[in-house]
């Protein structure tokens, strides 16, 4: 079975074919700037092949014309054509309330989902687009699958999820803590309870610390989300490249008040000019950070910092909510390559009897566990593989037809 995966952007459609005979990704790629100048394609395949290219896709359908031309045909072709594809799964951002596992699509869920739109106005209007898009491509015998990266946290309790507003707004808008980079989470926290060796996650206390441009975490128990970082919005939670994550909110409308700035505007702020860029002041990515940080920039070393104690202050809080904790996961790309980061981490969490493996630690991008033989707290570097979560989970719902 061969199964092509898709996360469509407002204009972008990343794509991944794997072959699940195996689960061997076959091919991935990216339709960049779709709908507008400058589009671009890039595409690549397991054995190496490498293609990037200008193109102008004036919608996301044209955009999958482009990705059945790469996968089928030329010097990276990997199939003979899209009869070969058995199922696609999409991945959409917001489930809200309404989905709390991954579904088969229909008329219905695409209609549910555009009604999360407001939720998510610029994840969730560009999924559909990329679910219809796929249908035109494909036609309706193919089966679709929507995997939503809200509910592995749908576990929450209400304690967890609601914030001190009044209960009115969540009746009328819905407006709780939903949590994101679900399929991140709920995938390296079942291999780290596999390499705890209880695979089926019963009686494990794992917190899994997605850190990357976008970063959150996430308090498992018994393999089941009791509490994340991540609110309403990817926006809360600890500071990120360009997000500022939580603030007191009255430090927004003071803001406001005294710049003269929109509800839009300051959005435009929280999300895109804060965090660690808006701190440093040198870039939003880490690489750039770090580097002026060790050349002896005091902002960059105080956005590092910042973002250290913030994540440090999750952990802390997060063990507590579990009642201890076996193991600390660190995934995504500044979780799985940050070496610096994950040995102070580790370093200030030595009250808990946590030690660090130093030599292990001194890796990029592989499974290994990083905590010493003689830590009471286990800790591993488990790269993410939310493609094959939904892969998995497409799969699965296909079968069961």
């Amino acid at each position: 079975m061969k199964i092509l995966v898709i996360n469509a952007g407002s204009s972008s459609l990343k794509y991944q074919l794997i072959d699940m005979d195996g689960e061997k990704m076959l091919a991935k790629g990216l339709c960049g700037r779709i709908g507008i100048d400058g589009g671009y394609f890039d595409h690549k395949t397991a054995d190496g092949y490498h293609t990037h290219y200008d193109v102008q896709m004036k919608d996301h359908t044209a955009a999958f014309a482009e990705v059945k031309k790469a996968l089928t045909e030329g010097e990276g072709k990997v199939i003979d054509s899209f009869d070969e594809v058995t199922a696609i799964g999409h991945r959409i951002v917001q489930g809200g309330a309404i989905f709390d596992k991954s579904v088969l699509v229909d008329e219905k869920v695409i209609a549910d989902i555009e009604s999360l739109i407001p939720l998510a106005p610029l994840h969730n209007a560009a999924h559909v687009q990329g679910i219809r898009a796929a249908i035109e491509t494909f036609g309706k015998d193919v089966p679709e699958v929507v995997v939503f990266d809200t509910s592995f946290h749908a576990t929450m309790p209400p304690k967890a999820y609601l914030w001190g507003l009044p209960y009115e707004y969540y009746e009328k808008y819905a407006v709780r803590r939903y949590g994101f980079h679900g399929t991140s989470h709920r995938f390296v926290s079942k291999r780290c309870a596999e390499l705890l060796g209880k695979p089926d996650a019963k009686g494990t206390k794992i917190i899994t610390c997605h850190i990357g441009n976008g970063s959150s975490l996430a308090a498992i128990k018994d393999g089941k989300v009791i509490d994340t970082t991540m609110g309403l919005t990817p926006l809360d939670g600890f500071m990120m490249g360009s997000r500022s994550g939580a603030v007191d909110p009255s430090a927004i409308t003071f803001i406001m008040e005294k710049e003269g700035l929109s509800p839009a505007e300051m959005d435009e702020i929280l999300n895109k000019k804060s965090g660690m860029l808006g701190i440093s002041g040198v870039s939003s990515d880490d690489r750039d950070v770090t580097k002026a940080m060790t050349e002896g920039h005091e902002m960059a070393k105080l956005a590092w910092d910042m973002r250290e104690y913030q994540i440090l202050k999750y952990i802390g809080g997060f063990v507590t909510a579990l009642g201890g904790v076996d193991a600390i996961v660190f995934t995504a790309g500044i979780g799985e390559n940050q070496i610096q980061l994950r040995k102070e981490i580790m370093e200030n969490l030595a009250y808990m009897g946590m030690t660090l493996n130093e030599e292990n630690n001194n890796t990029r991008g592989q499974e290994i566990e990083i905590s010493g033989a003689d830590s009471a707290v286990r800790a591993f570097v488990i790269p993410t593989n939310e493609e094959l979560v939904i892969a998995r989970d497409t799969k699965a719902i296909v079968e069961a037809l």
